[in-house]
């Protein structure tokens, strides 16, 4: 990994570690306070309903993301790669998990093509702590939206967004996450 940061950074590569999650209408449900005698009760639909986003963070502390309303697809990993070209300037390096959507045709393909600039990078299987995304979804999940209930996907997308937006404005959490990776 660190040798790959360093060809990054004399190619003068833009290092963006991507990851993909879900949230779905159930409550990410966390300890809480409450009168004493008075349990919280949490009322929600079951429902798996969800919204499947994809998020890319720079290694200094940038956020770029896409929700849909449906799980991702090849051509959709392709559209976020494609997002994160026109919003950062040069190439870039996309470090990622071994998910089978990255590997998928329409990734080679696009690879292959003459407007990738992109170069990517697999991080070793299992290893989850080594990509700061996961710390982004840990925060939205379970800091920003925790023992939040919403009825439907406008409810959950609206409240997303707005979790997204604080995210954003709390620069230190941003690089918190990147700092506890180690990378």
């Amino acid at each position: 990994m660190a040798c790959d940061q360093k060809k990054a950074e004399s190619e003068g590569r833009t290092i963006v570690y991507v990851d993909e999650a879900a949230f779905y209408l159930l409550p990410s449900v966390v300890r809480t306070y409450a009168p004493k005698g008075q349990t919280p009760i949490l009322r929600t639909p079951t429902s798996y309903k969800h919204l499947s986003v994809i998020s890319g963070v720079t290694s200094t502390g940038k956020l770029y993301l896409l929700q849909q309303a449906r799980a991702y697809r090849g051509p959709d990993v392709v559209a976020f790669l494609r997002h994160l070209q026109r919003h950062i300037a040069g190439p870039l390096l996309v470090v990622w998990d071994g998910a089978s959507i990255h590997r998928c045709q329409a990734v080679k393909q696009w690879l292959a093509s003459s407007e990738n600039r992109t170069e990517l990078v697999r991080l070793p299987a299992y290893a989850p702590d080594l990509n700061p995304d996961e710390g982004i979804w840990r925060h939205l999940k379970y800091v920003e939206l925790r023992n939040l209930v919403c009825r439907t996907l406008d409810d959950l997308r609206y409240e997303l967004r707005l979790a997204i937006a604080r995210l954003r404005h709390k620069s230190h959490v941003l690089r918190a996450v990147i700092a506890q990776t180690g990378l």
